[in-house]
């Protein structure tokens, strides 16, 4: 079968490989859709998970699929189930640096449990919706961390799918005042969709003004602030976390979601004199479920996929991922 594998930095090729078959412990899922993660980007810039691979490595990580194989011990499980996978379920690191990878049509997930790694889903559930678990679980996570309530006056900075899951979330909490911002119009659109209340587009807007005009303005020590309470990191760009202690008030919470691979600078001195809370949110924990049932109960989640494509176009599909004026979530999808 065809699989798509990483060989090194931005070597990325659609090989031949072997079949999987299940261990005793382990199952096989036909694929029917998978997402591009943006650590999928970052694992093609570097050649790996943190070095360039020695052997090849499979890659996806977001889908959803059903049943094809059991092993002999596994329990709960039979072919023909419609599932999504926590890649990082059973000690697995499907798609990060594992060989194993979703952007395949059949996966192996070793050490299959219910309710751990594998996530049965209702038959009304569409595989392109339930392959945003992971994402979405990322998103909610975040949420957790920050401590929001319905009364809170949230920004949200980068509209990819991670930080437009984060205001599908906060829209669902009765979050009044959510205000996002990106530079790609196409990605506040889809925002606005989610429940954003404003939008910002810094390469025209400035920011703090247009905060300010949504959640009002304030002073303290000197330093003019707006009264935004929590702020949520989701681009990656370096600027934004200085900018963003820059213009806190008293109290706020910064939630740093993004992956920052260089240093950024923090100006403590400011940082302190606000009493700043400043966290970090990381994969997800426990989300799965929720994420699961907020599905289930209907949530519009179409506004986050922006693309698919076919395993053969997966060059194409990489390529549109890594531009984000034009995409949102980017779905490899399989035939039925």
């Amino acid at each position: 079968m065809k699989a798509v594998r990483l060989h090194g930095p931005g070597d990325l090729r659609l090989d031949e490989i072997t079949e999987p078959t299940p261990g005793a412990a382990d199952i096989v899922v036909r694929v029917a859709a998978c997402g591009i993660c943006g650590s999928d980007l970052s694992y093609l810039r570097t050649g790996g998970v943190s070095a360039p691979v020695v052997e090849p490595i499979g890659l996806g990580h977001e889908l959803a699929g059903t049943i094809e194989a059991v092993g002999r011990d596994v329990r709960g499980l039979v072919t023909g189930t419609r599932v999504i996978v926590n890649p990082m379920g059973g000690g697995n690191a499907i798609g990060n640096g594992s060989p194993e990878g979703a952007f395949a049509p059949l996966l192996l997930v070793r050490n299959a449990v219910v309710g751990d790694g594998i996530h049965p889903i209702p038959d009304s559930l569409p595989f392109e919706t339930a392959a945003l678990a992971e994402p979405l679980s990322v998103s909610l996570h975040a949420v957790h961390r920050s401590g929001v309530v319905a009364g809170s006056k949230v920004a949200v900075f980068g509209a990819g799918s991670i930080g437009l899951g984060i205001v599908l979330f906060l829209a669902r909490r009765g979050v009044a005042d959510i205000a996002v911002v990106d530079v790609s119009d196409q990605r506040l659109a889809r925002a606005r969709a989610l429940g954003a209340h404003l939008t910002i587009n810094p390469s025209r807007d400035d920011v703090a003004s247009r905060l300010g005009e949504l959640h009002g303005r304030g002073e303290l020590f000197g330093w003019p602030v707006v009264q935004t309470d929590t702020f949520f990191e989701v681009s990656g760009a370096a600027p934004v976390i200085p900018s963003i202690i820059g213009m806190a008030p008293f109290h706020a919470t910064l939630v740093v979601v993004a992956v920052h691979h260089e240093p950024v600078p923090v100006n403590f001195l400011m940082a302190l004199g606000k009493e700043m809370t400043i966290t970090t949110s990381m994969a997800y924990p426990n989300e799965f479920p929720e994420v699961l049932a907020t599905l289930e109960g209907g949530a519009d989640v179409a506004p986050i996929i922006s693309h698919r494509f076919a395993l053969d176009d997966y060059a194409e599909a990489f390529a549109v991922a890594q531009d984000r004026q034009a995409s949102g979530k980017v779905l490899i999808t399989f035939p039925a």
